[in-house]
């Protein structure tokens, strides 16, 4: 089985892509390939076997940004069986949300047309996944995955500074995107 867990955005969308010859073992970090996209240059970086940041590249344009945004991800995604994306907030209520539905459609558009399975889960049960209430702060996120896997992102990938933030809460995203695909496909629901 290889599946991916898109968390989607304009400025770091990160991916995580869970490859298991064998069904029947549980989904695990170390079974991961995490990739994401950042503007900050010191996290362009790999920063171990399965974390690896890339620059986002300039454009001229928002079409042009959001065609390679998703170029990357379909890039990425080559060879997987199924793609689970998280679905919009639709609480959001900034001046970027019709943005972020363009850069999105863009991506769903390429999937279709590749022929790639999407699931679509909502913020709150991606949250509700990782620490069982579906209003949870990208901290408790953090903590959660810090407790299920063992794994310190933060500490790994931005050990300087103060808060949590991106790209370090858009891995977290993604992986409970994918293992809520997991679980999905593991109960026969696809």
């Amino acid at each position: 089985m290889i599946i991916a867990g898109i968390d989607y955005s304009l400025t770091g969308p990160a991916i995580c892509i869970y490859m298991n010859e064998k069904d029947e073992d549980p989904f695990s970090y170390y079974k991961c390939k995490f990739y994401y996209l950042t503007k900050i240059e010191k996290y362009a970086k790999p920063f171990s076997q399965n974390v690896k940041g890339e620059r986002l590249v300039d454009w001229n344009h928002d079409c042009e940004r959001y065609r390679s945004i998703a170029d990357w991800a379909c890039e990425k995604i080559q060879g997987c069986e199924w793609i689970s994306l998280e679905g919009y907030s639709y609480n959001s209520k900034n001046s970027r949300v019709f943005n972020i539905a363009e850069n999105t459609g863009v991506l769903k558009y390429k999937l279709w047309e590749n022929d790639y399975p999407v699931d679509i889960i909502s913020p709150a049960e991606v949250k509700k996944l990782a620490t069982g209430k579906g209003n949870s702060t990208k901290l408790d996120m953090h903590s959660a995955f810090v407790k299920d896997t063992g794994i310190n992102l933060k500490k790994m990938v931005t050990p300087k500074k103060k808060d949590l933030a991106s790209p370090v809460s858009d891995m977290v995203d993604s992986f409970y995107i994918c293992k809520s695909l997991y679980n999905k496909l593991r109960m026969s629901s696809y």
